[in-house]
């Protein structure tokens, strides 16, 4: 007969741990979460025949050693909760471990006995598996245990031996105790970055420096953009985002929209990075000195702004790169170097670096070394520039090096492109990514797209930042859709997401004029030649666009994204929606005119249970937008919208107080 072959583990080991959450890929990526969350995990927990389980949620930061503990409570059909609060930025580990408990399955049973001998019978049993605690406790926790087994021995009324035996506090003492020598520890430690609050919440506001000069036909200046400050804070902003300040290339540099020869004087486009003067660690000279670049951080700081800069990693033709290393290019057989192309687009002043060069390793150190070296200049925010074009591997790697040395680091992947790819990216470590919101137009487009942003199984770690327009982007409903479209898409992108932005000047007057028919380029873009804005014209959008930020920064509601509910409305231009918070008095319901050419008007159909309200007392509803203050009652409301007036209610929910003089008032 062959001889057993016994598994070298412990067999005796009888708890089932499977299907943990949060988990990204089985723990291969990491969850994404911010400070001061409650992190809750669940699992599914089980074993075999009728006993109990005893289990635990571990974590710890990823540098400590030692884990910490939080009991998890069943739910329903095996499945187990627990939780623990990330109390700062980092990066944490957490798993789950359970075991067969005998002492809860004693009580269990312990609880249906009714026989007197059969009460005694099982005390006994009782008592020796609370002295087995005993021995696993200290100090008053052992005198305690000890005792009680010891009057479990020695009482011999079986009323009082079932008092005895099932008291809650002594009981709770033993659970501290457990007999853990057989527990199963599931072996994968599921990884969880912890972010600042600003990678959840924040609004991002897009300027060309070389743009900011008061005086038409004058670079712009650092000097200039903290001439801005104020009006930008003002608008309610709290991230100043710059494209690439860098030289910019001269050798094949592009003219006024995409020409393909410059003339003299033309500015060239700031992706263009690099020239005779330096690169990605150099100032473009008119903009000004590092001193002044230090100056404009501190002031933007002062007035509640963090500074964002575009990590463009290509190069211009003339960038120092393209002669101290040659081998990070790809070569043409005519001797030249490949430069970018999406055809049937051309960039011949853009060359892509060869990220399979034989000397990869000095390319990925050298370009987390610019991220570095602005991040010792005290920059968290980084937009990055097209970073599905370069390997994940590489971004793996840097931005996990990165947010090592500085945990409060936003990385804010520019990544319209494939869907999987984006997702790939936001796993790979980037906080924050661009999302499909400037082409999804309809209801049922808004609707569907939302919720999977918000419910769908990339909520985990997936932050969307949506975009009404950007210098690559003004889209056919920005183009025809007037001055109502605008405030539309302005209403939509700052309260379905949490972090929002708006590439600035051009949004805020309305630049809807594209270079050509069908196409979403603008007419004299920025990426190419110096503008004067007229920030004072009188159909600018900024007041308007302060009292939207002031409602997102008024409302923490508005500052997160899991809340976020659609609700029915009996007409495919309305779209309805509301977000909550902790605080069950502040819930904001938005509803908007999705056509900016005609009134629409409908009723609203809430799910009053599911936002806490009552169902038979009346409720005002105060636009934030307007001031305007509307008395509703039940779930159907009705709603009208002209465009050219009003296309989108903001209502803040305020609830009916009835006093002790039985005065009726909304808080």
């Amino acid at each position: 007969m062959a001889k057993s072959n016994l598994n070298a583990d412990e067999g005796r080991v009888r708890a089932v741990i499977e299907n943990i959450t949060p988990s990204v890929d089985g723990g291969r990526f990491a969850a994404k979460r911010i400070v001061g969350d409650a992190v809750v995990v669940e699992a599914d927990c089980f074993t075999d025949g009728h006993d109990a389980l005893g289990c635990l949620l571990l974590w710890r930061r990823e540098e400590e050693i030692a884990w910490h503990e939080a009991r998890m409570e069943p739910l329903s059909n095996d499945r187990w909760r627990g939780r623990f609060i990330a109390v700062s930025v980092g990066r944490y580990r957490y798993t789950v471990t359970a075991w067969v408990d005998h002492f809860l399955s004693w009580r269990h049973d312990f609880a249906r006995r009714v026989e007197a001998e059969d009460l005694r019978v099982a005390a006994l049993v009782g008592a020796g598996l609370i002295e087995e605690a005993a021995q696993r406790a200290k100090g008053r926790d052992r005198a305690r245990l000890k005792d009680w087994a010891g009057q479990l021995r020695s009482t011999s009324d079986a009323q009082v031996l079932k008092t005895l035996g099932l008291d809650e506090e002594l009981a709770d003492l033993a659970n501290r105790h457990p007999d853990r020598h057989l527990a199963a520890t599931c072996p994968v430690e599921y990884p969880l970055v912890v972010d600042r609050e600003r990678a959840r919440f924040s609004s991002w506001y897009e300027m060309f420096p070389r743009s900011a000069s008061p005086e038409p036909g004058r670079h712009g200046t650092f000097r200039d953009c903290e001439a801005r400050l104020p009006a930008i804070a003002k608008m309610g902003f709290d991230v100043l985002y710059f494209p690439p300040i860098h030289p910019i290339g001269r050798v094949n540099r592009k003219g006024i929209n995409n020409a393909v020869d410059a003339a003299p004087g033309d500015a060239g486009s700031p992706w263009a990075v690099g020239a005779a003067e330096g690169g990605h660690t150099t100032l473009h000279g008119e903009l000004g000195t590092i001193e002044d670049f230090r100056r404009l951080a501190a002031s933007a700081r002062d007035h509640g702004i963090e500074l964002a800069l575009d990590i463009a990693f290509q190069c211009a033709p003339d960038h120092p790169y393209v002669t101290a290393h040659p081998k990070w290019f790809k070569w043409r057989p005519d001797g030249t170097v490949q430069y970018a192309e999406n055809p049937p687009k051309k960039y011949q002043d853009i060359f892509p670096f060869d990220f399979e060069s034989e000397d990869w390793q000095g390319l990925w150190t050298e370009l987390a070394g610019v991220i570095r070296y602005w991040a010792g200049e005290g920059v968290r925010i980084f937009r990055v520039d097209n970073p599905h074009t370069k390997p994940f591997p590489f971004w793996e790697w840097a931005i996990g090096e990165l947010k090592r040395e500085y945990p409060d680091a936003i990385f804010l992947a520019e990544a319209f492109t494939r869907r999987k790819v984006m997702h790939r990216l936001a796993k790979l470590g980037f906080t924050q990514s661009y999302t499909y919101f400037a082409w999804r137009n309809s209801k049922r487009e808004l609707t569907e797209y939302f919720a999977e942003l918000t419910q769908g199984p990339g909520r985990d770690y997936f932050r969307p930042n949506v975009w009404p327009n950007t210098p690559d982007i003004l889209t056919e409903y920005l183009q025809f859709g007037g001055r109502p479209a605008f405030i539309v898409r302005l209403v939509l992108a700052a309260t379905l997401a949490a972090n929002y932005g708006i590439y600035g000047p051009a949004f805020e007057l309305l630049e809807a004029t594209p270079r050509d028919a069908g196409t979403e380029e603008y007419l004299d873009s920025e990426k190419y030649q110096i503008r004067a804005w007229n920030l004072k014209a009188p159909h600018g959008l900024s007041e308007l666009i302060a009292r939207v930020n002031r409602a997102r920064r008024d409302n923490p509601a508005l500052q997160s994204d899991a809340s976020l509910r659609f609700f029915r409305v009996d007409n495919e231009s309305l779209l309805c929606y509301a977000k909550s918070s902790a605080d069950p008095d502040n819930l904001v319901v938005t509803v908007v005119n999705l056509d900016p050419h005609h009134v629409q008007s409908g009723w609203v159909e809430l799910d009053l249970t599911a936002l806490g309200i009552e169902v038979h007392s009346p409720y005002q509803m105060h636009d934030l937008l307007s001031g305007a203050r509307f008395l509703w009652s039940g779930a159907r409301n009705f709603v009208q919208l002209d465009p050219q007036r009003a296309p989108a209610h903001v209502f803040a929910f305020r609830r009916k107080v009835r006093t002790e003089h039985n005065f009726d008032y909304f808080l």
